[in-house]
């Protein structure tokens, strides 16, 4: 069905520097413009974002550093960007609460006004969870083609959660999927290990995923203000910081994490002190 439109709409896609609004900048954008006389524009630009790219976004996007050191910083394309899709309403996937955040901290970053007010943003995901429930009730249905009776009884989403892994592995077992590095691979096969780790997002330090493992299998924070950088290091420079997280609110499983690593990074230091 074609979109009924009463004036143009932009799809908006950004990749970037990280997945910080506030901080993180613009590394490719793609603004697709249909107008309601149903003519379509497309315009694509890598930028400078004038700061490094985080290891995660590169691992996303594959853009590098060096492919983007002479493309033009958002400042320079700033006006005919926010010429380009004046007046236009704004779509796109996750848009809400990340793209056109991000995109409004660039404009105001260039001193470029884009004035939004008075325009519509349709956000394609949100559209995709409401229409699409991720509940276990829903997720039942799908895979098992049963309604859940007794919902939320320990005993009942329990048995229908076994039950939807089953369906599952009948589903998928033959669905190549594409990893994170370019290689395809069938990731959901009838292995205890394998299913494990296809269950993770992140190769997690603690239970709950405020500590991870980087690409170099070193742990960082995925939180706060040093996310992306180094626990240890961060306690060796700002040993405070440890001690807020054992005051604050952080689950026991990972104040017992951070203890462990905090404690390696003294007896390090002990060592070289000898």
């Amino acid at each position: 069905m074609e979109l009924n439109l009463t004036r143009p709409i932009a799809f908006i896609d950004l990749e970037t520097t990280g997945i910080d609004v506030a901080t993180d900048r613009i590394v490719e954008i793609c603004i697709v413009k249909l107008s309601p006389d149903g003519n379509t524009e497309v315009r694509t630009e890598r930028l400078n974002p004038t700061i490094p790219i985080s290891a995660q976004a590169l691992a996303v996007h594959g853009i590098k550093d060096e492919d983007v050191k002479d493309k033009p910083t958002f400042a320079e394309i700033a006006p005919a960007l926010a010429q380009f899709i004046s007046n236009c309403d704004l779509a796109g996937y996750n848009a809400i609460k990340f793209d056109i955040p991000l995109l409004v901290e660039e404009f105001l970053r260039a001193e470029v006004d884009f004035d939004f007010k008075g325009g519509k943003l349709v956000d394609v995901q949100n559209i995709f969870h409401k229409m699409e429930p991720r509940t276990l009730i829903a997720a039942y249905k799908f895979y098992c083609n049963k309604e859940l009776e007794n919902a939320h009884s320990a005993e009942a989403d329990t048995l229908a959660t076994f039950e939807i892994l089953k369906a599952q592995l009948d589903r998928y077992k033959d669905t190549a999927y594409k990893d994170k590095k370019g290689e395809i691979t069938y990731p959901v096969i009838n292995d205890i290990q394998a299913l494990s780790e296809f269950s993770y997002h992140t190769k997690n330090a603690d239970l709950i995923g405020h500590i991870i493992f980087d690409d170099k299998n070193e742990e960082v924070f995925n939180f706060g203000k040093y996310k992306g950088q180094s626990v240890e290091g961060t306690f060796k420079k700002e040993p405070q910081y440890y001690n807020w997280m054992m005051k604050s609110k952080f689950p026991l499983s990972t104040k017992k994490v951070i203890t462990a690593i905090y404690l390696r990074g003294f007896n390090k230091e002990s060592v070289n002190l000898k």
